[in-house]
């Protein structure tokens, strides 16, 4: 089997722009979030704060240099930076456009188009949409040429030469096999072989990659909505009842019968969910995934998913099930996507923290070398 390639996605928010000193307040970032959070039960694990990275900021170079060394410390491949296009508006690409200018910042990368609606995810209010997405092919074609700039660097990832670029939600196309059709064109046209086209697979996006064009997928994890095979960590019985109530229903039945309850917030024990997910199994071009931790209470007030009581031993047999049991030839590449690299506010972080230090890393580099 060839080397295993960690790829760890990254969250390029850390730093203040406009956009969100207008929308939360001047210098917000998801520290402010991150900072705010508390348990919610005995036992839960929260805030969590960062430990030898600090309270950092993406503008600095000497942040990313520190970032970037110790990803290759600890055997990351590379970062899968989130990409914001909202037809032609760019958001928080500071950190990559700085990365791109300074020859020092040497880790590879791949980006991820986070193709959704800008809302007010970041604290929990998803009615209240900030940046709409709108698609055309017009702007298929205005996107990828802005792209192409990227894939020619020499740190871009690639397969057999061909720029990998990853959609996070296809679904949301009006047609996104014409989509991809154009990207192959332009890139093609710009001297590549062709495009490497991935999105992210999850109960959402269950399908084959060849169905809607792609090359592969990646299973995004956690994959919401697959933890209902399993048996929820709640508080209470009475939460435990409540759900395996609501699944038994479906939610159709359930209004048609009229049945209302409140809506609760979703807690899983890491182990059960880990064990859900080998029960799953992998599938053809499709990539593994893994977290080390879940816990996005910190950005969502209401209604937070939590995967309770992560260990890094816990992590640590997740990870060394996937690299024995995951069928490596079946895949031209042996990426093995990471989530995520500093996803603070939902607790899901690699980098190191007050509590576990640099003990996740350890178990990454352990295991995968």
């Amino acid at each position: 089997m060839e080397k295993i390639k960690p790829i760890a996605i990254y969250l390029p928010q850390f730093h203040p722009i406009p956009e969100n000193d207008s929308w939360w307040g001047k210098g917000f970032t998801e520290w402010t979030n991150v900072t705010k959070a508390e348990p919610r039960f005995e036992g839960h694990y929260q805030p969590h704060l960062p430990a030898n990275l600090g309270f950092y900021d993406l503008r600095l170079e000497e942040t990313r240099l520190a970032q970037e060394a110790m990803a290759k410390e600890y055997g990351i491949h590379g970062f899968c930076y989130y990409h914001y296009w909202f037809n032609g508006k760019k958001i928080l690409q500071d950190p990559l456009d700085r990365k791109l200018k300074n020859s020092e910042e040497d880790l590879p990368f791949m980006m991820c188009w986070a193709n959704e609606n800008w809302t007010r995810t970041w604290d929990g209010a998803n009615h209240n949409v900030l940046l709409h997405q709108e698609y055309s092919f017009e702007d298929d074609l205005a996107h990828i040429e802005h792209l192409i700039p990227f894939f020619k660097d020499n740190r871009y990832i690639k397969v057999n030469g061909k720029p990998i670029f990853i959609v996070y939600r296809p679904k949301l196309f009006p047609d996104i096999k014409k989509t991809i059709s154009i990207w192959r064109k332009a890139v093609q046209e710009a001297g590549f072989p062709d495009l490497y086209i991935g999105f992210a697979q999850n109960v959402e996006h269950s399908f084959s990659p060849n169905e809607k064009g792609f090359d592969f997928g990646f299973q995004f994890q956690p994959n919401f909505g697959s933890q209902s095979k399993g048996i929820p960590y709640g508080i209470t019985k009475m939460r435990r009842l409540k759900h395996k109530f609501k699944v038994l229903l479906g939610y159709r039945i359930k209004k048609k019968l009229g049945i209302k309850f409140k809506e609760f917030d979703s807690y899983y024990d890491y182990d059960t969910y880990c064990d859900i997910q080998k029960k799953i199994g992998f599938r053809k071009d499709v990539y593994p995934g893994i977290t080390p931790m879940w816990d996005n209470s910190a950005r969502r007030k209401e209604h937070p998913f939590i995967l309770h009581d992560s260990t890094p031993e816990k992590y640590k047999k997740w990870l060394s099930y996937i690299r024995e049991n995951y069928p490596w030839d079946t895949v031209p590449e042996s990426f093995l996507f990471i989530n995520a690299w500093n996803e603070w506010a939902e607790g899901n972080h690699l980098e190191p923290c007050q509590k576990w230090g640099t003990a996740y890393l350890e178990v990454t580099k352990e295991v995968l070398e």
